[in-house]
């Protein structure tokens, strides 16, 4: 991870002590590769701060005083829509994170997650994938939705790489395309599916029958 880019990181969270120690620690946890650049305590004024400082991906709270952590991430995708965000939470509960996840977050960490091991999943985030928690993915799974019958080959093929696991370097070399063309084709197949990240393409692909094929 020496080479990975820097991240600059917004929070959104009411408990100062919890954003303090992100301040205080992701820089040291990643050699300097993520820092906070800004951080509020309410949740209202969530849009207005990532307009401010223009971070990479912003982090959210679930649980903060009205209007709410995901009432924060709605105003942020309407107000922001090119920054990524991640949803984080300290309750086991997942109904808040799928609703999260439904309101525009890419993904979802849970709160004790140590400062050293949130770098991979938000570079990951950044890439353009989604990241969840075991069980909530298969809270996911457990909801069924038809593949279009619309797909062609090549984005059945996608589809099934994408189920797989697979990164999107080693969808280009599979597909013997570029990086760039593989992001195009994605974001295509994702509006074609009515899905909003891989995750969710994945459990569409499996509950289709398409994995391993």
């Amino acid at each position: 991870m020496s080479d990975s880019p820097a991240l600059r990181l917004a929070v959104v969270d009411d408990h100062p002590l919890f954003v303090r120690g992100l301040e205080l620690l992701l820089p040291s946890a990643t050699g300097g590769r993520a820092t906070v650049v800004g951080s509020t305590g309410d949740a209202s004024a969530a849009a207005s701060l990532v307009q401010r400082c223009l971070p990479d991906l912003v982090l959210v709270d679930l649980h903060m005083p009205p209007p709410g952590g995901i009432r924060a991430v709605a105003a942020i995708r309407r107000t922001v829509p090119r920054v990524r965000l991640v949803a984080m939470s300290g309750s086991d509960d997942t109904a808040p994170a799928l609703e999260a996840l439904r309101a525009g977050a890419e993904g979802f960490l849970p709160k004790s997650s140590e400062p050293e091991e949130l770098l991979p999943p938000l570079l990951a985030v950044l890439d353009g994938w989604a990241v969840l928690p075991g069980t909530l993915l298969r809270e996911l799974l457990h909801v069924p939705r038809p593949v279009p019958a619309g797909l062609d080959a090549e984005e059945r093929r996608l589809l099934q790489l994408i189920a797989a696991g697979r990164s999107t370097v080693e969808i280009a070399e599979e597909l013997h395309v570029s990086e760039r063309t593989v992001k195009r084709m994605t974001a295509s197949l994702l509006r074609k599916l009515r899905v909003t990240n891989r995750t969710e393409a994945a459990a569409l692909a499996g509950h289709a029958g398409l994995l391993g094929t």
